[in-house]
């Protein structure tokens, strides 16, 4: 997907309740290429634009995976904590 793609996506996955800048979200896209967890090349969009779209590495697989763990524990331990507030 190219960038303003995937804030489309995640916003209507998430139902409007998380929303990215093109500020944040174009950097990120950038560290994450320099990491090795997504890679881009050059295209036409849908609306016949140039645009960089971006796909996921092995890498990146493999640290998204790392990712969803770490958030699940974090999320456990603030729901412990919520619960004995």
């Amino acid at each position: 997907m190219h960038g303003y793609a995937i804030t489309e996506r995640v916003e209507q996955i998430s139902r409007d309740v998380l929303r990215i800048e093109a500020g944040s979200l174009y950097p990120a896209l950038h560290r994450m290429e320099e990491a090795g967890w997504v890679r881009s090349e050059w295209d036409v969009s849908d609306n016949n634009r140039r645009a960089r779209f971006y796909t996921i590495t092995g890498a990146g697989r493999r640290r998204l995976a790392e990712e969803e763990e770490h958030w699940t524990r974090l999320t456990g331990a603030v729901e412990r904590v919520l619960r004995l507030a």
